[in-house]
């Protein structure tokens, strides 16, 4: 073996390790837990598909998959809307555009934790300077995390303004590689704000869209501090995501068989609908 190929053999032995570490021994623990019953104090002992049956007639966790579904039907869309907005306005010449970017990604690296506690503060019934502001104009207050109907609603609203800031980053790197000359050929031709918008800035950001897309789906389905801080999963269940059922196997009834099941099972979901999302996208791409 030559001197060179000694040398990057020893270069990238530390990646090599950490990926063996912290990747793909994970994953092979994992799967063989799914054929085990480990409560964490007593030896594991072999349970066949016995976890695999439980998760197929698991209501609560059906119940939990639902409930992530709703909450990416109201995230998704809302996170693409608002993420594209705020790009194409902090793309013009405002005074102290800096300010205002760096201002929206602000969110994006505070503690969860904190933000979950800042906004439970706000939807309040009684205290919370949203229900605040509604008595203000003459509304009715609402129990937005106590309600069953509006608990998922309020925090899809919360983990979008959490993590608006990232994807308009995203956002505004498509919108600098948009060539000038055809944004004024098509100026030329008289096209309207809206027209231009239209047939010129979406198209060329369908790259973006398609990232954002992907990445807010697979962070959607990791939800887990906002129920676990701000509903604990309730009210009746309705804010009970995957990963806090995969918590509350885990860590409060010590089912550490189950909740790899769970896991498995929700890594194939997240490849599955990644999957659908990516060809239809394509397919829009195509026309």
């Amino acid at each position: 073996m030559r001197a060179e190929e000694r040398s990057g053999w020893r270069l990238g032995a530390p990646y090599a390790v950490f990926l063996l570490a912290f990747a793909a021994y994970p994953i092979v623990f994992a799967l063989v837990l799914v054929f085990l019953q480990w409560d964490l104090v007593t030896a594991p002992s072999f349970a066949g598909l016995d976890n695999v049956r439980l998760l197929a007639d698991d209501g609560r966790f059906w119940r939990a998959v639902g409930n992530t579904f709703v909450f990416l039907s109201i995230h998704v869309p809302l996170q693409i809307v608002t993420a594209l907005a705020l790009a194409v306005a902090l793309n013009r010449p405002l005074a102290f555009r800096t300010f205002w970017r760096a201002a929206f990604f602000l969110p994006v690296v505070i503690s969860g934790a904190v933000v979950a506690i800042l906004w439970s503060n706000l939807y309040a019934t009684d205290v919370g300077l949203i229900n605040r502001l509604l008595v203000r104009i003459g509304l009715t207050p609402v129990p937005w995390l106590t309600n069953p109907l509006t608990a998922m609603p309020a925090i899809a609203v919360m983990v979008t303004w959490k993590n608006v800031g990232f994807y308009v980053i995203i956002y505004l790197a498509g919108l600098q590689y948009i060539p000038k000359s055809c944004q004024e050929a098509i100026e030329i031709e008289g096209a309207s704000a809206w027209q231009r918008f239209r047939h010129l800035t979406l198209p060329l950001l369908l790259p973006q869209t398609i990232l954002v897309v992907t990445l807010s789906t697979i962070n959607g389905f990791q939800l887990f501090i906002e129920p676990y801080v701000m509903t604990g999963g309730g009210p009746l269940r309705r804010t009970y995501s995957i990963v806090l059922y995969l918590y509350t196997n885990a860590f409060s009834y010590q089912k550490m068989g189950y909740a790899a099941t769970i896991g498995v099972a929700l890594a194939l979901i997240i490849g599955a609908v990644v999957a659908i999302q990516r060809r239809i996208i394509g397919k829009a791409e195509a026309l």
